[in-house]
């Protein structure tokens, strides 16, 4: 014999205690109107009857669902671990749920997430671009209905939507000074879709680092690919055939700098001897690695922490936030792999 599946309703509970549904309903928000034994009484019932509150449905009523949504490249990277980390810590504090979607670097993706969540009636949203993104057109139906919209790290500048980064320009520049500074006079840039703020900026730091130390900049020395282990692999290739190799690399990742460099010293290939290595976001792989791989902290949490406070900050508010750009603190880690001058 099937199962009754009838959600329990307050007239259940009120035919059950044979009292009005009104006094259930008050009873069940702890309405200090109704008696305490009263209320005990309803809550006692309903516990043992079943009843689960439609708090959706209430939630819907009042135009919110305490649902904040994220979208970001990928989550399988330890900057965006990091930075869902200081995100699910503010949104869980101030008793939001989140909902975490993935465009896996893809428009595509990115599109249907966007979708997804605006159908889901999120209060709003936290997104990073992924890495063919090139406008931010879905989003606008989140802009048009009031939800919020805020960007972190890789971002879109729209008058109302907030940003968050670091100073990529500034820390590319000082990755790059640093290597200058070394004795390297030959350097390579590997780097992500220029499209992106992110690795523009790099780039644009990399090119005036080497304008104000005198150092001519070489279009072969540039390569874009998409920042993988395995593109690190292909860099190395390219760099081992080049006639005249660069005797310094900043590499706008980690993950590709230390597959880069590991490539390079299987060839026999000493760094930082013969090409001294930094990197860029600090992930473990860069303690790990032999030599140590220098590259620039890039505070993550902090980062995830600060986009979901601003953004519990206005839904806080009705009235709009015109643009703000908020950039965090990054650090230059100095490690083995670029120390040519104390090798």
């Amino acid at each position: 014999m099937a199962k009754d599946h009838k959600e329990i309703t307050i007239y259940d509970i009120a035919k059950a205690l044979n009292i009005s549904p009104t006094t259930v309903s008050r009873g069940l928000k702890d309405n200090p109107a109704i008696k305490l034994s009263t209320r005990k009484k309803i809550m006692d019932t309903a516990r043992s009857m079943g009843y689960r509150s439609n708090t959706f449905a209430s939630r819907l009523r009042m135009n919110r669902t305490n649902t904040i949504g994220a979208i970001v490249p990928r989550i399988n990277s330890h900057f965006m671990a990091e930075t869902i980390a200081g995100i699910e810590k503010v949104i869980n504090n101030a008793g939001y749920n989140l909902i975490i979607t993935q465009s896996h670097e893809m428009l595509e993706k990115e599109i249907k997430s966007a979708h997804t969540l605006f159908n889901n009636r999120v209060d709003g949203l936290l997104a990073s671009l992924a890495y063919d993104t090139n406008n931010i057109d879905h989003f606008l139906p989140f802009l048009k209905k009031g939800v919020p919209v805020i960007f972190f790290d890789r971002v879109f500048n729209h008058p109302n939507c907030p940003t968050i980064v670091i100073d990529n320009y500034k820390a590319g520049f000082e990755a790059t000074e640093h290597l200058l500074k070394q004795g390297c006079k030959r350097l390579l840039h590997i780097t992500g879709n220029l499209s992106k703020n992110v690795y523009l900026d790099r780039f644009n730091g990399f090119r005036n680092a080497l304008e104000k130390y005198g150092v001519f900049f070489d279009d072969d020395h540039l390569i874009i690919n998409n920042l993988t282990q395995n593109d690190g692999i292909e860099a190395a290739k390219r760099i081992s055939d080049m006639p005249i190799k660069p005797d310094g690399v900043f590499v706008a990742n980690d993950n590709c700098a230390s597959s880069c460099m590991n490539e390079l010293i299987q060839q026999n290939i000493k760094i930082p001897n013969d090409i001294a290595f930094i990197g860029f976001n600090n992930d473990p792989v860069s303690k790990v690695i032999t030599p140590a791989l220098s590259t620039v902290q890039y505070p993550g949490f902090e980062i995830g922490q600060l986009a979901a406070r601003v953004l519990i900050n206005q839904l806080g508010h009705d009235h709009d936030m015109t643009l703000q750009t908020i950039v965090l603190k990054h650090e230059l880690l100095v490690r083995k792999s670029s120390l040519k001058m104390h090798t």
